[in-house]
């Protein structure tokens, strides 16, 4: 039985269904119950917290293979990548150890102890711990979701139809699509031969902030949120809207570190991976071409 934590997710919900498609047993583990209650999607589902290790083992027992899809940037939710990336990822790798399962760990394209970005420093950690074990373990590392990223986009988009972006937007940035990535972690999952591979996976484009704003609306004109009205917005509202925050200060830093990926190296290793273009996905207007 495949065990997908995180399963009611925009990753882990596409990855629960792929793996049911593919006649895998599927057992769905989140805090929540998915929209409809218990039965609303594919997949048993049982209430767990990753944060809380008590809650780990009975939704984890009869587990052959663990999938962490779990993160701590939504904003709505009030985590933190340390509370949810770090701490909660070595909870369920310990949990799915006890279990005898075998693990993949969804991560970042870049992951390092010293990115200036706390999500990718997290997952960084996470892989640390989980290699820190027996072999038992497939990493798939992603760039940044495009229908996330639209989803932002689309929320400071203007009456008129125009969005803003946050900094300059000048920094090209490698986006992928959730039904790549769930590609990725679904063969991961059900592919015992993966074991010991880290998987990257980014799109064949990368985009500016601009680019991108423009291939998600349609619109030719793009506003700016500057950098210094970020900065304060990232401190203004940390005491009492953490999660809007820590998006901002992303932001903010996304708008000047290199987050470009090729993706042909990852793909001759594993020449199944998909390499869909986000305007496929999202284009209301042809790809803008990268100055």
């Amino acid at each position: 039985m495949i065990v997908v934590v995180g399963g009611t997710g925009r990753l882990g919900g596409r990855v629960v269904s792929d793996l049911v498609e593919r006649g895998e047993t599927v057992r769905v583990v989140a805090r929540h119950a998915p929209v409809g209650g218990p039965g609303g999607g594919p997949g048993a589902f049982v209430a767990a917290d990753v944060r809380e290790p008590d809650t780990l083992e009975q939704a984890l027992d009869g587990a052959t293979v663990v999938v962490s899809a779990v993160h701590g940037m939504d904003p709505a939710s009030g985590e933190s990548p340390a509370v949810v990336d770090r701490d909660g990822n070595r909870n369920l790798i310990s949990a799915a150890r006890r279990a005898g399962a075998r693990i993949v760990l969804v991560s970042v394209v870049g992951a390092d102890r010293d990115h200036p970005m706390e999500l990718f420093r997290m997952k960084s950690d996470a892989e640390r711990f989980l290699r820190n074990g027996p072999m038992d373990w497939t990493v798939v590392r992603a760039s940044a979701f495009a229908e996330t990223w639209a989803d932002v986009i689309r929320s400071t988009t203007n009456r008129k139809g125009v969005p803003k972006v946050f900094g300059r937007g000048q920094n090209p940035i490698n986006f992928v699509t959730v039904d790549d990535v769930a590609a990725a972690v679904t063969r991961a999952a059900a592919d015992p031969d993966l074991r010991g591979e880290v998987i990257e996976v980014g799109g064949p484009d990368n985009l500016t902030m601009e680019q991108f704003a423009r291939l998600v609306t349609g619109q030719p004109a793009v506003g700016h949120i500057p950098r210094a009205a970020l900065r304060v917005m990232g401190i203004a509202l940390a005491p009492f809207r953490p999660g809007p925050a820590r998006l901002i200060r992303t932001a903010l830093v996304q708008d000047g570190v290199d987050l470009t990926f090729d993706p042909r190296g990852s793909r001759a290793r594993h020449p199944w991976l998909p390499c869909t273009p986000v305007g496929a996905v999202l284009g209301s207007s042809p790809m803008p071409e990268l100055q």
